[in-house]
């Protein structure tokens, strides 16, 4: 016993090791960790072959999606998918169902038989949720539009992909009463969840929230019992995990819930990584170069081309359609949770499966970089993207009146939402402009001017009258979109006050420097707290020149003492 515990503790010390100097490396040549434990994965096995009992390693990876998919439930406010909600649903079922039927065929005209090239179109028609989520949430892009986007799809295919493995399952004797039965338990369970979430959870963490140690062991609990729970029924961990999460999400203490956890799941995370580099076969390579190559593009090019094809369908501009796009160029989890399922049955070969992990790793670390340069990415895309102009937005442009806006709101996010609410009395006099095609439709019935589209668009810029306007507020916290507005405002412009969104101190300044009036810096203020300056702007009770001031001085102090990413209070 102690033997096998030494060599568990030996292989894991190693991984570690290696890992941290790996992503060491990485980290100082600015390349995505990702690859860091990819590459860990592969030199210690089908390379060097340091650690060959992987066994262990792919279990405890196992508890790592478990823990990623357990935050990223606690973490998704449904709510926010409600202005996504038909491109998510009905446009994720489309791109899950185009995705199949292509990757079916590919797969028919490469040779593989008919169940093969099934379980190819599967696999080829899920992204990783794992990966994504975790790569948007460190961006800070999990609440903008095609975060929402990705996040809604994302959704879907793990459901689907959930009733996917129990029909291939089953799939030598299957029955719609099998798959009824299926759906009945499914329901059944995440009617337990919501029940618990709304009853019992906030009883028990309430007592639980008084002591960290219980608060953190109590959490798990929940997490292991509707993992076990979901498995036990047929299900995979995973989704019992995202379950749990989605149950515990509306808790109070959910973030204190997730803080805890982090730590647990990059570190089984990276065991997953790892096992994933672990699982080559460079055989493979060599044997199946031309299926790799096909499979691959068809990953990385036809099913981004697919999603933005539908995204522009649903009449989303070509930045926040291209942006969704790209972020979900990949295989994911499940459709390696497929493939081990498909093997284990025999319905598929160790070849298929191997190439599976192949173009796995391959996607994701691609995806890394796609998302980590996705506003470059799009750039040089600009003018090819312009086929997509094609998608008609007419009646997404709402203008009830000649007299012309002399308020404009740039973004209706959550900061947006509350500004608004407070210039309520001055409606008549707002223009809003904003890219999600849901938004502007729910605008426009609340009687506001609206203009459909991106606001760096010269067109859009032009229908602004930036000329006759007495303030422009945005709430898009990218930096190069700003400035830009800023730059157009004062070249025609003197005298508008500018309010304008910055995620980071360092943005901030530079926004003041380039003529800013106000930077909203939503980590230290929400949109109330704007609307309120703008308000008694207004009425002429505070001097903005003054608050801006005060404002530049207190970020500057907050830069000095290093305070770069204040906790959110």
């Amino acid at each position: 016993m102690v033997g096998v515990t030494g060599d568990i503790f030996v292989e894991i010390g190693v991984i570690v090791v290696i890992a941290a100097l790996t992503a060491f490396i990485l980290r100082i040549i600015k390349q995505p960790q990702i690859l860091a434990y990819v590459l860990v994965g592969i030199l210690i096995t089908p390379v060097f072959k340091l650690v060959t009992n992987s066994t262990i390693i792919e279990s405890m990876s196992t508890i790592g999606v478990a823990f990623l998919l357990f935050i990223v439930g606690m973490e998704m406010e449904l709510k926010k998918l409600k202005t996504v909600t038909l491109v998510s649903s009905v446009g994720g079922i489309i791109q899950i169902i185009l995705t199949f039927v292509f990757g079916y065929l590919i797969a028919i005209l490469l040779g593989f038989l008919n169940l093969e090239a099934a379980y190819i179109g599967l696999m080829l028609s899920f992204s990783s949720t794992m990966i994504v989520m975790k790569l948007l949430s460190d961006k800070r892009e999990l609440s903008t539009l095609h975060g929402r986007i990705v996040v809604g799809i994302l959704l879907l295919q793990d459901i689907i992909a959930i009733f996917a493995l129990s029909i291939l399952t089953s799939v030598n004797g299957f029955s719609w009463t099998i798959f009824g039965f299926a759906l009945l338990k499914f329901s059944s369970l995440f009617g337990v969840a919501y029940l618990f979430s709304k009853f019992l959870f906030p009883k028990y963490f309430r007592f639980a929230a008084k002591n960290e140690e219980l608060l953190l062991i109590s959490s798990l609990a929940v997490c292991f019992i509707f993992s076990l729970a979901f498995q036990f029924l047929g299900f995979s961990v995973a989704i019992g995990a995202f379950v749990a999460g989605i149950a515990l999400g509306n808790l109070e203490y959910s973030f204190e819930i997730a803080a805890k956890i982090k730590s647990l799941r990059d570190f089984f995370s990276l065991l997953f990584f790892v096992s994933l580099g672990m699982a080559l076969s460079l055989s493979v390579l060599k044997d199946m170069w031309l299926q790799l190559i096909i499979l691959l593009l068809a990953t990385i090019i036809l099913k981004p081309f697919i999603i933005m094809l539908i995204c522009s369908l649903f009449r989303y501009t070509k930045k926040p359609a291209f942006l969704t796009a790209i972020s979900l160029a990949q295989i994911g989890e499940f459709s390696l949770i497929l493939a081990a399922q498909g093997l284990l049955l025999g319905h598929i070969s160790q070849d298929l499966f191997s190439l599976t992990v192949i173009v796995t790793i391959i996607s994701i670390t691609l995806t890394s970089y796609f998302i980590q340069y996705d506003q470059w990415f799009f750039k040089i895309s600009e003018k090819p993207l312009k086929i997509f102009n094609m998608f008609t937005t007419e009646g997404l442009e709402y203008l009830p009146t000649e007299v012309k806006s002399k308020i404009i709101l740039c973004g209706h996010n959550r900061i947006g939402y509350s500004i608004l609410r407070k210039l309520h009395k001055v409606k008549k006099k707002i223009l809003v402009v904003d890219y999600n095609p849901e938004i502007i439709a729910m605008m426009v019935k609340e009687g506001y001017h609206c203009i459909y589209g991106n606001v760096t668009d010269e067109e859009i810029i032009h229908k602004m009258n930036l000329s006759e306007i007495t303030m422009l507020i945005s709430t898009i916290p990218g930096i190069d979109d700003n400035l830009h507005l800023i730059r157009k405002l004062r070249n025609v412009n003197h005298k508008a006050k500018i309010f304008v969104t910055a995620n980071e101190i360092e943005d901030a300044l530079k926004l003041y420097k380039n003529g800013a009036d106000y930077v909203i810096l939503p980590h230290f203020l929400g949109g109330e707290h704007v609307g309120n300056i703008i308000e008694q702007h207004r009425s002429k009770k505070i001097d903005l020149k003054q608050e801006k001031e005060d404002h530049i001085k207190h970020l500057q102090q907050r830069k000095d003492v290093g305070h770069e990413h204040p906790k959110q209070t």
